[in-house]
């Protein structure tokens, strides 16, 4: 048994991952002009906030909006002095000026609007409400619902809320007012310097137990801010049981307006639980409404209008103990004052959102396209085919992409930081770092998936840049509003932000909110306890973006592995418990079918079968290659049938032979090296390198072959000498090894002299980056190497020098090269094979071949096109068998068979022609090698 040579010299997986770690390192050094113009993009933004930030501030600066003054005489003496406050301002001024003494607004109760007051319904199970005819009528009581563990006191005390004051006995009309249940269905702001409900056009409400015919009036108030005449409407003021505090808050939920104009409303006023409350302990909670009931209205503040439901419940059973007489009398509400504030705007917090979204999504095109450039140039699988495994190309590749990210982003935040833009220093830090750590590790496995759909580094370039500007415009003007709407489901707004780019623009716009509202409140952004908060999704988000972190991760690998690597989409079982190979040792079953093609091979090629067979049941160390019975079919698409590339090919070739493929365009030869290097898997039958199966084993394959490919797969920042330390890295070249290897490959390629070593791959000429593939694919010392056409765009003095090296290097290595060049083929190979249809149709040294095939001489003359029957009748007398193969213009050429022909009679019988007509030239010659080639090609098609 011969042990395969596989571990010879292989580099370990850290070494792989320094190789590529230094290759990347460099070429991002060269890409530092690309790198600062990704980078400006966040500066450029950043500043241009800044700026308009300032143009904003002075804006705000002017006297438009400044606190309004007037001069007022305030001592009665006939002299006025300037008084500035919120009474002599306008509305653009208002929130910004001083209040130092807030205007005091009558306690008023929150009473649902007519049409939206409790009746009963079908969806609510108690029958003692009104009848829905009062919506009608609009004369449907204020209902106030009442529970407790006594429901003696608890009626008793609701029965003396609502009680009828009569007006003639106020004084005042403030006095009327503290004492009357006054009530509203105007909606609330957040503060209550300007109390709505006296400055609007809908009535106030006075809650009686009945209501008379004259029981409206009209209310004349002077408050100092404010004159107003209001229509004060009476509504009567029902209160109703309930067995328990669940019953309430059932009937509540029920009634409430949830975002549906097709579902009713039936809203209840309020709500009181009495609990343990007796005439020595009065214990009560209070429901109260605290949103709006208009699907439009951006939220509620009605903790404005407690005061009076507590007021109500307070007297109720005050009076209860002490008679109708008792009574604490609520007078007015005001506001804490409030100090001059200068108006502004943070422009980031505003714009932060779209435009930082934008930002951050500009590193996934950049990943993406590096990505697929790779791919596109097939530098991927060069890598690969060099002795780049899986895993340090990962590591590697996923944590340069992710340095990159990291120092963006820091960049971003650090210099959002120093400018004093609100969004970055209000926010945690530490909460920021987070988001911003987490999402980059998204947006990079995301762009490790989304690689493995994209060949064309331009179509990537464009759908990953609509991606981004969608992204930001989608976020913007549609999911914002979903998230702004109230109405809109969350488990939905959670659907969405499975999508990544919704994921970020949510984590961005929480931000913006918490350090809008802390710079309009002087107050911190978002900490660490806000994440409780289940309005602002923040820790949903984190681990959404982690799960699908780690999802997206996986399935990239995967499909990598499956689409790019040709691996079987049940790989990961087939690799479970898999050993490192031994012996190429092949059971006799495998060889059943392996002589489909003898009865229509030459008999050269049926001998090179039998070798193979041989060699497979007696291996030996000594040939480092055997194809057994090699196939490769294409599959049909679009209507064509499928496409039989290579037909059962079996070779063996020992240490130290160049073979050479020749064959017309499309007979095969680009596929079998396909097969051989990993880019295609093989239909049927299989090859050993060096022991070593392509089909299984082609992870150890790779550390023992070198490529120089039909084109050049090379990066076109970095120098030749980077090339070929990055490769030599690969094949575990260290030290002085390594360097005097490159310097040998340069020397040896006539690379080294005038600085052509040092100078960018993307500035060589078509032949110097030729011999710098060669170069690569003999670096390292590999036991087998493939070359595709090496000499192609090679003067005559650097072909010489290649063949030179080509020859020095085949002394303990096997080459297959493929070329059409006759005189290189001649010149660099042992042994030649014509590939026609996708099979061999001869095999052998030149010489052999040209015996072979070259039965004949080759004679050639030129004449005036008047005396070509004469040619032709001096060529049949010499060759009786001679076949005229070329005629134009005069010109002749003819095949005579040796045996037929003499070459002294050819010289004589040339000087007799011209005596009698003119010879313009001529010429006999042995066959070539183009001649066999056309030969073998001719009679196989």
């Amino acid at each position: 048994m011969v042990e395969p040579e596989a571990s010879r010299g292989r580099a370990s997986f850290w070494t792989q991952a320094d190789a590529l770690l230094r290759k990347n390192l460099t070429y991002q050094k060269r890409n530092a002009k690309t790198n600062c113009r990704l980078i400006s993009f966040p500066f450029i933004l950043c500043i241009l906030l800044v700026l308009g930030q300032n143009l904003v501030n002075k804006q705000l600066d002017n006297e438009k909006y400044k606190c309004g003054c007037a001069c007022v005489d305030t001592n009665g003496d006939g002299k006025c002095e300037e008084v500035c406050g919120l009474q002599y301002s306008n509305s653009d001024q208002a929130a910004s000026c001083p209040i130092t003494n807030p205007p005091e607004w009558p306690a008023i109760l929150q009473v649902p609007a007519p049409e939206y007051r409790a009746v009963k319904s079908s969806f609510i199970p108690f029958r003692d409400l009104p009848d829905e005819s009062c919506r009608l009528t609009g004369n449907c009581p204020a209902t106030v619902l009442v529970t407790g563990n006594n429901q003696s006191l608890g009626e008793s005390v609701a029965g003396n809320m609502f009680s009828s004051s009569p007006r003639v006995n106020f004084s005042t009309m403030t006095d009327l007012l503290a004492s009357s249940v006054i009530g509203s269905d105007t909606e609330t702001e957040s503060n209550n310097f300007v109390d709505p409900a006296f400055i609007d056009d809908s009535p106030l409400y006075n809650v009686q137990p009945q209501c008379g015919t004259n029981s409206s009036f009209s209310l004349n108030l002077s408050l100092p801010i404010i004159d107003f005449q209001k229509e004060v409407q009476c509504v009567q003021g029902l209160h109703l049981w309930r067995n328990s505090a669940s019953d309430i808050n059932d009937e509540l939920y029920k009634g409430y307006y949830k975002g549906n104009p097709e579902e009713k409303i039936n809203e209840i006023t309020a709500a009181y639980d009495f609990l343990n409350s007796n005439g020595n302990n009065f214990n009560v909670s209070i429901w109260y409404n605290s949103t709006h009931k208009d699907e439009d209205a951006p939220g509620s503040f009605n903790l404005l209008r407690v005061p009076r439901m507590i007021n109500l419940v307070s007297n109720a059973y005050l009076q209860l103990l002490k008679g109708p007489s008792a009574r604490m009398s609520l007078e007015f509400v005001k506001e804490m004052p409030k100090p001059e504030t200068h108006f502004r705007l943070d422009l980031s917090s505003i714009l932060g959102t779209l435009f930082f979204t934008w930002v951050i999504l500009q590193l996934f095109p950049v990943i993406l396209t590096s990505l697929v450039y790779e791919k596109q140039q097939r530098l991927r699988i060069m890598m690969k085919m060099h002795g780049l495994g899986d895993g340090p190309y990962w590591m590697i590749s996923y944590a340069y992409f992710f340095a990159i990210s990291l120092l963006y982003m820091l960049v971003f935040v650090i210099f959002g930081s120093v400018i004093g833009l609100k969004f970055f220093t209000l926010n945690d830090y530490s909460i920021q770092f987070v988001f911003y750590f987490i999402y980059i590790n998204l947006q990079i496995s995301l762009a490790f998936l989304v690689a493995a759909f994209f060949s064309n580094v331009k179509t990537a370039t464009v759908v990953s840049y609509i991606c981004v500007f969608g992204t930001g415009l989608l976020g913007g003007f549609l999911y914002q509003n979903f998230l702004e709407d109230a109405s809109f489901p969350r488990g939905w707004l959670k659907v969405l932000e499975l999508y990544p780019g919704f994921s970020l623009y949510r984590g961005l716009y929480e931000f913006a909110q918490y350090s809008l509202t802390g710079n309009n409140t002087g107050t911190d952004g978002m900490r660490w306890e806000d994440l409780n908060d289940s309005e602002n999704g923040m820790k949903e988000l984190f681990i959404i973006m982690t799960v699908e972190w780690i999802v997206a991760l996986f399935v990239a690998y995967y499909l990598d592995q499956v689409l790019t690597s040709g691996k079987s989409p049940l790989f990961f079982f087939r690799n479970f418990g898999k050993k490192r190979p031994g012996s190429f040792r092949v059971p006799s079953l495998k060889r059943q079918g392996s002589k489909v093609f003898v009865n229509l091979e030459k008999p050269d090629v049926i001998q090179e079968r039998e070798k193979v067979e041989q060699l497979l049941l007696e291996p030996n160390a000594t040939h480092a290659i055997v194809c057994d019975n090699l196939r490769k079919v294409y599959p049909g698409r679009d209507g064509n049938p499928a496409k039989l590339a290579v037909k059962g090919l079996s070779l063996a070739l020992p240490r130290g032979e160049c073979f050479g493929m020749l064959g017309p365009n499309g007979a095969g030869k680009t596929s079998f090296i396909s097969m051989m290097i990993g880019l295609t898997k093989p239909s049927s039958g299989t090859a050993y390198v060096q022991g070593l199966d392509i089909r299984t084993q082609m992870d150890y394959v790779y550390t023992n072959i070198g490529v120089c490919p039909q084109h050049d797969l090379l990066w076109e920042t970095l120098t030749g000498r980077e090339h070929l330390l990055f490769y030599g890295r690969l094949k575990n070249l260290k030290g002085s090894a390594l360097t005097r290897a490159v310097e040998d490959s340069l020397r040896s390629l006539n690379l080294f002299n005038g600085g052509v070593a040092d100078k960018q791959a993307g500035k060589y000429s078509g032949g110097m980056k030729r011999r710098l593939s060669v170069a690569i694919s003999l670096i390292g010392d590999p036991k087998v190497v493939y070359m595709d056409e090496p000499s192609t765009g090679l003067d005559p003095a650097s072909r010489s020098c290649l063949w030179n090296v080509l020859k020095r290097a085949k002394q303990d290595r096997a080459i297959i090269l493929t070329t059409h060049s006759m005189e290189e083929a001649e010149a660099l190979c042992d042994r030649l094979g014509i590939f026609v249809d996708g099979g061999l149709q001869c095999i052998g040294n030149p010489k052999e071949l040209k015996a072979r095939y070259g039965e004949t001489y080759v004679f050639t003359m030129t004449t005036s096109a008047d005396h070509e029957e004469a040619v032709g009748q001096m060529v049949g007398r010499l060759s009786p068998s001679a076949e005229r193969t070329y005629h134009l213009s005069g010109t002749q050429k003819f095949e005579m068979p040796k045996q037929e022909v003499r070459i002294a009679d050819v010289f004589r019988a040339v000087e007799i022609a011209k005596t009698e007509f003119p010879v313009f030239a001529w010429g006999i010659s042995d066959t070539t090698l183009e001649d066999v080639f056309i030969k073998v090609a001719t009679a196989a098609a």
